[in-house]
């Protein structure tokens, strides 16, 4: 008896044992490939900053845009991460990578006509945006120029969730350290070494994001060879990915609207306001991407148990990667308050935008084990394919935060309780994301999800 007991407590936390060894080998490499779009702004951040803050204001605005115009597709990566894991926790990898690849030829489709849309129309986006008169030239250039990097953007959104789905996150790991080493050095050797200002910045990141992009498509191609997996476009799949990545493109615009709405309202505070924004914002994204990196481990996990017809194993799981969100988020919004005094001076000489940015921080601090969960649980449905829901619940989140943005200037509030109102927004989406987990009816067993 006394021997039954002793074992029970160790038999109890053997499940828990193997959902942490699957998340830690997921998560630790694919956290650094997520960084690696933030990274990429953040080092263009830091090197735009010492040019002045009107160039800083400028490639606030045009990052936003940009990111705005590639991540309204990252379903690319997400709905492929999950389709391809159930195809594998059902134990047939030719149709997994098949499924990959009608993934990588609709990035391919869709690379082409933003482009095409982008290109031509930048100066008039950027002052549809309300980017200020000293702004708006090197938000124009910066937005001109890197729109000719957003198919490769893409095709490395579609490859990597090919990667993730076959369970590999070590390999979008080497292609972001090398990407992000890449853009570095051309940022620094463009932006002062040849003098071009800006545009030296945005040339440098669009020369790293082409190269990998090559790198992936490499990878996928000999992965589709190994197993026999046609490599040819498949009209009938293309459309099909398209049809399921529908309500994630709607989840994803509600999103980047929030986002846009956000940096458009720093920018009618003043260059001041918007400059910190955009640093804020890029440490934002970068403690995002952090926290992601659970859930990326969560689309892999839980998409493989519930294409091996394992639902008690993708509850458990979903109960653990929870518990991970939540102490990682507390972790870092300690180092948030920790490392406020070295994180500022990198981005900035300027104290206007120091002294902004002091308080602002503090709200991003308080508010990032919220994240934890908010991210962790999009993971978690995204990985069962629930897009119908997230697409609802984001256009619900967006109801809530729109009005309380808005109020912000017109009650003349400053950057600090626009901050506040992102954390009503993080607050919004966890209750309707922790709902769904909690009702079940995410879980739907099976290849493909009906």
């Amino acid at each position: 008896m006394d021997d039954y007991g002793k074992r029970m407590p160790e038999a109890a936390t053997r499940p828990a044992r193997r959902h942490d060894r699957e998340i830690v080998a997921l998560a630790l490499p694919a956290f650094g490939a997520l960084v690696a779009e933030p990274l990429f702004v953040m080092v263009d951040s830091a090197v735009v900053g010492h040019l002045g803050t009107a160039q800083l204001a400028g490639l606030g605005v045009a990052a936003a845009l940009l990111a705005t115009a590639v991540n309204v597709f990252v379903f690319l990566a997400y709905a492929t991460t999950a389709a391809v894991a159930r195809r594998v926790g059902a134990g047939d990898l030719p149709s997994a990578i098949r499924q990959g690849m009608d993934g990588i030829w609709l990035a391919v489709l869709l690379g082409g006509v933003v482009i095409a849309v982008t290109l031509p129309a930048a100066p008039a986006i950027v002052d549809l945006f309300g980017a200020s008169a000293t702004a708006a030239p090197y938000a124009g250039t910066y937005l001109r120029i890197s729109s000719l990097g957003i198919p490769a953007m893409l095709v490395v959104l579609a490859a990597t969730g090919v990667l993730r789905g076959l369970q590999d996150t070590r390999t979008p790991l080497v292609v972001a350290v090398a990407g992000f080493t890449a853009n570095a050095g051309l940022n620094a050797g463009l932006v002062y070494g040849a003098h071009l200002g800006v545009a030296g910045s945005a040339w440098g990141t669009v020369i790293a994001q082409w190269g990998m992009a090559a790198a992936y498509l490499v990878v996928v191609v000999r992965g589709a060879h190994r197993y026999g997996a046609e490599l040819r476009p498949d009209l009938a799949g293309i459309k099909a990915g398209a049809t399921a990545g529908v309500p994630l493109l709607v989840r994803t615009l509600s999103l980047r609207a929030i986002l846009m709405v956000a940096t458009a309202v720093a920018a009618r505070l003043g260059d001041v306001e918007v400059a910190a924004h955009q640093i804020i914002l890029t440490l934002w994204s970068l403690l995002a991407f952090a926290l992601d990196a659970i859930a990326i481990a969560g689309q892999a996990i839980i998409g493989r148990y519930l294409g091996a017809g394992d639902a008690d194993g993708a509850r458990a799981a979903c109960r653990r990667m929870v518990q991970w969100g939540i102490a990682s988020g507390v972790v870092l919004g300690l180092v948030v308050v920790a490392a406020r005094p070295l994180f500022i001076p990198p981005f900035t000489s300027d104290q206007a935008v120091r002294d902004q940015l002091t308080a602002a921080l503090l709200v991003v601090a308080v508010t990032e084990p919220v994240c934890g969960i908010v991210f962790v649980l999009d993971g978690v449905l995204m990985g069962a394919g629930d897009g119908p829901y997230l697409a609802w619940a984001m256009l619900g989140t967006f109801a809530v935060f729109l009005p309380a943005a808005l109020a912000v200037p017109a009650l003349g509030g400053g950057l600090t309780a626009l901050w506040c109102a992102m954390g009503l927004f993080m607050a919004t989406r966890m209750a309707f994301l922790w709902a769904r987990t909690r009702s079940g009816k995410w879980i739907v067993t099976g290849a493909v999800r009906a």
